[in-house]
């Protein structure tokens, strides 16, 4: 019995160091950038409450944009993975160019609404009746002015490096967003508290030096993509043409819309969830965007684990090798809960400490701190629903995650959070705990999905 469970959950030495020298890059690029912002959310804290919930107000709503640049680019990620592992490089290149297609249309849809609805959906999150919310609003507006910049290079960027990471190579990716954190960092400082010759811009310095950053990862990247054309095969034709054959365009269709939508549908669903915790007021607000960032710093281990799966199985499926995939896929699932578990056992040892590093009252360093408590309980659950999700996603079952993900969202979670923070007797905290608790439906639905091998499908 226990001889058949090593066999089918832990790998040889040979898997583990494929698996870790393509998921170690991304862990290191997304290490950096979140510790970064964690560094800029500790320099805005330093300018009080209303700049912090501003801040975290608008990186909530830019959030669901990423998350749609993310979830389009995604779309064709499933077919690039696959035809690269068919060494299809034309399709791999049809994939490419729908990206960048799809993607234009995102950045026009963001940008029209947040210049033109930015304010309201900002008050959407500052519930506080008093001259509190008028001074969070005109930060967040003057935040969300600069940002609106930025996420032109984002979405370019978007659509090179998943396509770079379909290949295998995620050091570049890595190399540019370990500029782009340094160059985000030093700025930071010089332009929000204006060090030396710069001026203090407080949180439009913020602004201005994440959009400056942006464009240098953009750049750094599209300049090695197309000066290594040879390990960028998909580049070849990219620009020499605008068509995409009708089957390659109606697959992606096919199956990215709902992925597309998932992902939109789910960043809308976790900002109406904190909506819903904000009706509890700007203390709350404030401490949620110290856990979150605190939480982001420790979730990136079993975030881009999951990631990885859907790179290394997408492949295998796309050469046709079925029983290695669905083997590789329990080994990986196994290993990024086994990781994530000690991450969350770190977390809850040492993630009140980061709350004292901000500028606001101890009411709300605590209220953190406890905020961070209860995340790290429930990550290891959540590292088991990502790794199902790219499973799942790698097989091309686009609408299950959907129903997984950003239905779930909205049928089970947001109804529980605005039910319970509106309308019940319980502190902010026990909402929080029961409202992450829903995780275990998720694990339950997963396990189940994966289990009974729906995803080990050959697409291309």
């Amino acid at each position: 019995m226990i001889t058949e469970w090593k066999r089918k959950y832990i790998g040889s030495p040979a898997f583990y160091r494929r698996y870790i020298q393509l998921a170690a890059p991304m862990i290191v690029q997304n290490a950096i950038t979140n510790f970064v912002s964690f560094l800029d959310n500790i320099m805005v804290g330093q300018l009080g409450r209303e700049a912090i919930s501003a801040v975290a107000t608008v990186n909530q709503l830019i959030f669901v944009y990423y998350l749609a640049v993310f979830g389009a680019a995604s779309a064709a990620s499933i077919y690039g993975a696959q035809f690269f592992g068919k060494k299809d490089h034309k399709g791999h290149m049809y994939t490419f160019r729908f990206k960048l297609y799809i993607l234009t249309v995102v950045v026009f849809v963001a940008v029209g609404l947040f210049v033109f609805k930015g304010s309201d959906l900002i008050l959407l999150f500052l519930s506080d009746d008093t001259g509190a919310r008028e001074i969070a609003l005109s930060y967040g507006l003057e935040y969300l002015e600069i940002m609106i910049v930025g996420l032109i290079p984002f979405a370019i960027n978007q659509a090179y490096a998943s396509t770079i990471k379909e290949t295998g190579q995620t050091v570049v990716p890595m190399l540019a967003g370990m500029v782009a954190v340094a160059t985000n960092a030093i700025l930071d400082y010089l332009l929000i508290f204006g060090i030396g010759p710069f001026p203090k811009l407080g949180v439009a310095g913020a602004a201005l030096a994440t959009v400056i950053a942006r464009f240098m990862e953009t750049i750094i990247v599209i300049i090695w993509a197309h000066g290594h054309v040879g390990q960028n095969a998909y580049l070849v034709g990219a620009y020499k043409g605008f068509g995409i054959p009708r089957d390659i365009l109606q697959k992606i269709a096919i199956k990215g819309t709902p992925l597309m939508c998932n992902e939109i549908l789910w960043a809308a669903g976790m900002s109406m969830v904190t909506q819903c915790y904000s009706v509890r007021g700007m203390d709350v607000l404030t401490a949620l965007s110290i856990s979150n960032t605190v939480g982001n710093l420790f979730n990136i281990v079993f975030i881009q684990l999951g990631a990885c799966i859907s790179i290394i199985v997408g492949q295998l499926l796309g050469a046709g090798n079925l029983e290695e995939a669905k083997d590789a896929d329990n080994k990986m699932i196994a290993f990024s809960v086994f990781c994530c578990t000690i991450m969350s056992v770190i977390m809850f040892a040492c993630g009140g400490l980061f709350p004292q590093l901000y500028n606001v009252d101890g009411e709300i360093r605590n209220l953190a701190a406890r905020f961070i408590d209860v995340a790290a309980l429930w990550m290891p659950f959540a590292a088991y629903t990502n790794c199902a999700y790219f499973t799942l996603r790698s097989g091309g079952k686009t609408v299950v995650t959907f129903l997984l993900d950003s239905v779930f969202i909205w049928v089970v979670m947001a109804p529980l959070a605005f039910v319970l923070a509106h309308f019940s007797g319980f502190s902010i905290l026990t909402v929080y705990f029961f409202v992450q608790g829903t995780e275990l439906l998720k694990v339950v639905v997963g396990y189940f999905m994966v289990k009974s091998n729906v995803w080990v499908v050959q697409m291309v």
